[in-house]
């Protein structure tokens, strides 16, 4: 036996073993990681506004206090409004069940040449209401596992809120420690990254509630003109639903103030389709370019793409920090990717011409920052490597 192949064995027990317990307390642990994941994301987006507020004389813990309470004052009322809207609208809608009901049931006869009895319908709604009782009885008894239900999240939220305060609080300290243990031209490069994730975390989140905030004041407008029910509520859905729920989030958001206009008539319906469509053209091609051109724009289809991705990886906190973790990607590689002059080629001069004159959204601002048609880089010298040498792409 060769004297290296004891230790050769030796080290790869050890390696497997070293394995097994890394997945062992990974899996032990995996719930705290998540939670530590967000509240990481949570004081990227959070630190803008924080270095500000620092920056003109607030202490740190004050300002961080401060964003936090503000944030949870805004998510609070959200969900206030959209819950009363919710029962009234629950409530209306039960009152209307009957009329709604003969209705149909007349429409349905005159069209058809049909004689469905009313009696037969108010017995099959009968029978439904007693299954929704029986449902409810049912939810009462279970009435425990919702209560330790909501306790779990209470905890977790507030483990995440503490740990997002003092990730933001000791931001600087923290950072300095990491340095602290790692070469100089290493601590360079992670504050570099570092900056790149605060600027376009926290740019990409201010920039969304900008847009969210316009469409809410907007889509409010002409509820209120249209003498909609719960104007203010569901403007409110729809604009926190179309800016941070990715190309699905504009028509899951646009759906419902329509369906709550058709109740009252189909005129009121139709106006309101016509002006949410209209309203997402102007978004899409004025409004959003505009407001996302400092910070970072990412194409729909990768935005859906990241949240299916983090869904698939992490479940619901996993699509929460699609977002922020698809921009912050998009930024690293938008910085350490050296880009090249494109060669003229006749399959280039269509996506060229939709840019220039007006295409969509993503072909103006690319899939990698608000001005991804000039090169990054000019052409190299002579005197220079050219792009065949792969060695400068490397190093940079």
């Amino acid at each position: 036996m060769p004297a290296w192949l004891p230790k050769a064995m030796l080290l790869a027990v050890w390696t497997v073993i070293a394995f097994g317990v890394a997945g062992w307390l990974f899996l032990q642990l995996r719930s705290l990681l998540v939670l530590l994941l967000i509240s990481l994301f949570l004081a990227l987006a959070l630190e803008p506004a924080v270095n500000w507020l620092n920056q003109h004389r607030w202490p740190r813990g004050l300002a961080t206090g401060t964003v936090m309470l503000t944030g949870l004052a805004i998510v609070v009322v959200f969900f206030s409004v959209l819950g009363s809207m919710l029962v009234g609208q629950v409530l209306e809608f039960v009152n209307q069940v009957p009329a709604m009901s003969r209705g149909l049931l007349s429409w349905v006869n005159s069209t058809f040449h049909t004689q469905f009895s009313p009696n037969t319908l108010l017995r099959e709604i009968t029978d439904a209401t007693g299954l929704i009782d029986q449902y409810a009885s049912s939810v009462a008894e279970n009435a425990w596992g919702a209560g330790t239900t909501l306790l779990v999240l209470l905890f977790n939220g507030l483990t995440i809120a503490l740990f997002t305060y003092y990730l933001t609080t000791d931001g600087p300290r923290f950072r300095r420690t990491i340095c602290s243990v790692l070469p100089p031209r290493t601590q360079r490069e992670v504050l570099r990254a570092w900056e790149i994730a605060i600027s376009k975390t926290g740019g990409y989140i201010y920039s969304r509630a900008l847009l969210a905030l316009i469409a809410t004041v907007a889509h409010y407008v002409a509820l209120a003109a249209l003498d909609v029910h719960y104007a203010f509520a569901l403007a409110l859905w729809v604009g926190v639903l179309s800016q941070f729920i990715p190309t699905v989030g504009t028509y899951i958001g646009g759906a419902l103030p329509v369906l709550v206009a058709l109740m009252q008539g189909p005129w009121p319906a139709v106006w309101m389709l016509v002006f949410i469509t209209l309203y997402q053209q102007f978004e899409n091609y004025l409004l959003q370019p505009r407001i996302t051109a400092r910070t970072l724009d990412m194409h729909p289809a990768v935005a859906f793409g990241s949240v299916i991705a983090g869904a698939a990886i992490l479940d619901a906190p996993g699509a929460l920090l699609a977002l922020p973790v698809g921009a912050s990607l998009q930024a690293f590689l938008s910085v350490y990717i050296r880009r090249y002059k494109v060669a003229e080629h006749p399959l280039l001069d269509a996506a060229e011409d939709e840019a220039l004159h007006g295409g969509s959204p993503g072909a103006r601002t690319g899939a990698a920052g608000p001005d991804p048609a000039p090169p990054a880089d000019p052409a190299p010298p002579a005197d220079s490597p050219g792009p065949a040498d792969p060695a400068p792409a490397a190093g940079r």
